[in-house]
């Protein structure tokens, strides 16, 4: 996203007062604000054009947020926060596990939404490693992860991974045949201005290797963490 293109955000609350103050605060901030009451007039907001992230509230009249996740899945989806004023550790979860890249408890610091949103976009925005061909492609076993469409390929079936999935896939390509902490993966999926928690990491890992399938690489070490037990070609 170049400078002089403002990020575009799409709030979706059902609640048009807390909807309009997340809307003018992100807008003094320099972002580019849409607003949506439920999943139909989010669909038509996007219809209307392409977003970069969406604020989702998850308990919404009619299709709740976590059936909007759901939905929205498939490799150009924008990035989704959800925000619920159920903050206990299983909502968050839950929210993550369909596919959520951040999840905000309600009533939220508006600035704290901000440095999310911020955070989720540049993540977004870091560039992949590509192969001599000009690719972005990792190839490892019978895997093979497109880094555009974050996208995991085995034979003739395909998955789209979410971010924290995609995110957590290349910490493990990145570190073939080591230890990997539950820190270690927090820090580099989430980021240190993130909150997280380790159950999350677990949900997002046993996640990725249903995605995997038969014959997973990732190993769960007791009391250590995690390895990945394959190299990557590009290794």
């Amino acid at each position: 996203m170049s400078e002089a293109q403002p990020a575009r955000i799409l709030v979706v609350d059902d609640d048009a007062e807390l909807r309009a103050l997340i809307a003018e605060f992100l807008t003094a901030h320099g972002l580019e604000v849409r607003t949506a009451g439920n999943g139909v007039e989010m669909d038509a907001a996007l219809a209307a054009g392409p977003v970069d992230l969406i604020v989702l509230d998850l308990m919404m009249p009619g299709e709740d947020g976590l059936s909007v996740v759901r939905r929205l899945r498939g490799p150009k989806r924008p990035p989704v926060i959800m925000l619920s004023a159920m903050g206990e550790d299983t909502d968050r979860i839950v929210g993550l596990e369909v596919g959520a890249d951040d999840y905000l408890a309600k009533p939220c610091n508006p600035r704290e939404l901000l440095a999310r949103i911020r955070a989720v976009l540049r993540r977004g925005e870091e560039p992949g490693a590509q192969d001599e061909g000009g690719t972005a492609l990792r190839r490892f076993g019978p895997w093979t992860l497109d880094l555009i469409q974050r996208e995991l390929r085995r034979g003739t079936e395909r998955s789209t991974l979410t971010d924290g999935e995609f995110r957590i896939l290349t910490a493990f390509l990145d570190r073939p045949r080591r230890v990997v902490s539950r820190d270690q993966l927090i820090e580099a999926t989430r980021g240190s201005d993130s909150e997280v928690f380790d159950r999350a990491i677990d949900v997002t890992i046993s996640r990725l290797r249903k995605k995997l399938g038969l014959g997973d690489p990732i190993r769960t070490l007791r009391n250590e963490g995690y390895m990945f037990e394959l190299k990557p070609e590009d290794s």
